[in-house]
C-alpha cells in the first residue's frame, strides 16, 4: 500500500463523510494484514490459554472470582464467553477477529483525534502510524488476543472523549480501560489535565467521576464484591516484586524495551528533531503508561502495547511541523518494519504450544470427557487443549507458589501463594483423576512444594512421562 495513497499531500479539507469513506477502508486493509500472523496458530501464550479455559468454565456455570479466578479484571473473560458462544469453545478465531477490530478502532480514534487538532493529513498519519508500530513486539505479545489489545480502544476512546469535553463518556471509557486491565486505568492522568489544563472549561467533574466509578462498582456488584477487590487489587503484594528475579526481570525490560525502540525506528527522529514540542496531555499519556509498565516489575512485552497509541500521536504532533518528506520517510520506515515484525510473526518458533499439545494429547487419551485433571505447571492451555476440565479453581502454579516472570526461586513457594489458596487447592485436588507435574525442573516442582508432594504421595502413582511432564493416576 503506497504511502502517497494514505498519506497525500496537503490539500483542501474534505467534507467529514468523504474523509472517513476515504481512510477507513485502508486502515481496516492494513489492521487485517498487520494481523495475519495471529490466525496462524491456535494459541499464541499462556494468557489466551487461561482466558479460553476460564470461558469454557463461566459458560459452565462457573462465578467469577469464586470457583474461576484470576489476577485480572472481568471485561475479557466476559468476552471470551460471549465470543465462544457464538463460535463454539474449540477455537479463538472468534476473539482474534475482534482483537483485529480493536486495533482498528484505535486507530480510527487517534486518527479522529489528529485531525481534530491539526489536520487531515495528521489524521491519516495517526492511525496509519499506530497499525504499523502495533505489531512491534515479539509476536507472542503482539499477535495474541489478550488484555492490553482490548485496553488500547478503552485508553484512545478516553483520551477522545476528554478532547472533547465529554466526560461522562470519558469516565467511562477509564472504567472500561481498568475493568480490561488495572493498568489500564493510568490513563485518568491524561483526562485530568485535560479537565485541568490551562484554558479549559469548567464543569463536568461530577460525570466524569460517575462514569469511571459506576461501571467498576457495576462489575464488583456482578461477581463476588469481596473476590472482586481481593483478586483485583489486594491479593497481588506477593507478586508484584522484584525479589527472587532481579537479573532475569530487568534482561526482560532491557530486550522488550529494545524491540519497541526497533518498532518505533521511524518515529523518534522526527521527534527528537520537532522544532515545537507536542501537547503536554500526550506526553502524560505516554509517561503514564511507562509507570504502567513499571508498576507490575515484571516487563513482559505486552506491558508495552499501551505506549504505542500515544507514541503514535507524539510523532504525528511532531511530523505537522517538520517537512512533508519527513513524513513519508517515517511511514516508509515504519512499514518496513512492520514487515519484519510480520516474518518474525509467521516464522516464529511453536515450542511451548508443541508442548502442550503433546502433553494435552496425553492426558486426553488417559482421561474420560468427564474427568476432572490437574495440570501442575505454568501452560493452563493444556486443559483447552485436552478438552478437561481443571480439578481446582487455580489454573497454574503461579497463584499456589508465586512462580512468575522466571523467579529462581528466591521467593517461591507455598508460603509466597495468594493468602488462602492452599486451603480451598487441597480440598479440590484429590477430585483429579489424572495429575501432571509439568514443573520440569522450575523452581515450583513437587520436591520443593511439600503440599504437592503430599497430595501425590497419598493417592497418585507415576504412570509415565510426556516431553519431560510427569503423569500420575489415581491409585486403585
Amino acid at each position: 500500500m503506497p504511502a502517497e495513497l494514505l498519506l497525500p499531500s496537503p490539500s483542501v479539507p474534505v467534507s467529514r463523510t468523504a474523509y472517513w469513506s476515504r481512510l477507513l477502508p485502508p486502515l481496516a486493509a492494513l489492521a487485517c494484514v498487520t494481523r495475519i500472523p495471529s490466525f496462524t496458530r491456535p494459541l499464541w501464550n499462556p494468557d489466551e490459554g487461561y482466558l479460553a479455559v476460564q470461558a469454557r468454565l463461566l459458560a459452565q456455570g462457573g462465578e467469577l472470582y469464586e470457583t474461576v479466578v484470576d489476577r485480572k479484571p472481568p471485561l475479557v473473560p466476559w468476552l471470551y464467553e460471549a465470543t465462544f458462544a457464538v463460535t463454539g469453545s474449540g477455537t479463538l478465531a472468534g476473539v482474534r477477529v475482534l482483537a483485529v477490530l480493536a486495533h482498528l478502532l484505535t486507530a480510527a480514534l487517534l486518527a479522529s483525534l489528529a485531525r481534530r487538532r491539526w489536520g487531515d493529513r495528521s489524521g491519516r498519519t495517526a492511525g496509519v502510524l499506530y497499525l504499523l508500530i502495533s505489531v512491534g513486539l515479539n509476536p507472542e505479545d503482539a499477535q495474541a488476543a489478550t488484555f492490553e489489545a482490548f485496553v488500547l480502544p478503552c485508553t484512545a476512546a478516553a483520551m477522545w472523549c476528554a478532547d472533547r469535553r465529554r466526560w461522562g463518556a470519558a469516565g467511562t471509557a477509564v472504567a472500561c480501560a481498568f475493568l480490561t486491565k488495572q493498568t489500564g486505568g493510568a490513563v485518568l492522568l491524561p483526562v485530568l489535565w485535560l479537565y485541568v489544563a490551562p484554558g479549559a472549561r469548567r464543569g463536568g467533574l461530577g460525570r466524569l467521576v460517575a462514569g469511571a466509578v459506576l461501571p467498576v462498582l457495576g462489575a464488583a456488584l456482578a461477581t463476588d464484591p469481596v473476590g472482586f477487590v481481593f483478586w483485583t487489587v489486594t491479593g497481588s503484594g506477593a507478586y508484584a516484586s522484584l525479589t527472587g528475579s532481579e537479573l532475569h526481570v530487568l534482561a526482560r525490560g532491557s530486550v522488550n524495551t529494545a524491540i519497541v525502540s526497533v518498532a518505533c525506528a521511524g518515529l523518534i527522529a522526527p521527534v527528537a528533531r520537532a522544532r515545537r514540542a507536542p501537547t503536554a496531555d500526550l506526553w502524560l499519556w505516554l509517561l503514564a503508561s511507562a509507570g504502567a509498565v513499571l508498576l507490575g516489575l515484571h516487563f513482559f512485552g505486552h506491558y508495552y502495547l499501551p505506549l504505542l497509541p500515544p507514541a503514535a500521536l507524539l510523532a504525528t504532533a511532531a511530523l505537522r511541523v517538520l517537512p512533508y518528506d519527513r513524513t513519508v520517510t517515517a511511514v516508509l520506515t515504519s512499514a518496513c518494519v512492520c514487515v519484519l515484525f510480520l516474518t518474525w510473526g509467521v516464522l516464529a518458533p511453536r515450542t511451548d504450544l508443541d508442548h502442550a499439545r503433546r502433553v494435552a494429547q496425553a492426558v486426553s487419551s488417559r482421561t474420560a470427557p468427564g474427568d476432572a485433571v490437574l495440570v501442575w505447571g505454568i501452560h493452563p492451555e493444556t486443559y483447552w487443549l485436552a478438552d478437561r476440565a481443571p480439578a481446582t479453581r487455580y489454573l497454574t502454579a503461579g497463584l499456589l507458589t508465586n512462580y512468575s516472570g522466571g523467579r529462581d526461586g528466591g521467593r517461591v513457594g507455598e508460603r509466597y501463594a495468594v493468602r488462602g489458596v492452599w486451603t480451598v487447592f487441597r480440598r479440590e485436588a484429590v477430585s483429579a483423576a489424572l495429575v501432571v507435574d509439568d514443573s520440569r525442573g522450575k523452581p515450583y516442582g513437587p520436591e520443593r512444594v511439600r503440599g504437592l508432594r503430599r497430595l501425590l504421595s497419598a493417592g497418585y502413582e507415576e504412570v509415565g512421562t510426556v516431553d519431560g511432564a510427569v503423569l500420575y493416576v489415581r491409585r486403585g
